[in-house]
């Protein structure tokens, strides 16, 4: 599995969905749009710096609140 040689501070395609609430698509599209960058792992499995995640949460709920 890929996520056995994940770097300590960093999360999987996967985990990273669950954290913000979003599908697979939605996902890629952030990434597109340049809204989260991706910081190791493969094409395939991608892995995502914990502090961009938690900054990109941080992000919507600021908006979702405004």
């Amino acid at each position: 599995m890929a996520s056995q040689h994940l770097r300590p501070g960093h999360l999987t395609a996967e985990q990273t969905r669950t954290v913000l609430g979003i599908t697979a698509g939605a996902l890629r599209q952030l990434v597109y749009r340049g809204q989260l960058t991706r910081s190791g792992g493969t094409d395939r499995y991608p892995y995502y710096a914990v502090a961009d995640v938690a900054a990109l949460v941080l992000k919507r709920r600021s908006h979702a609140s405004a």
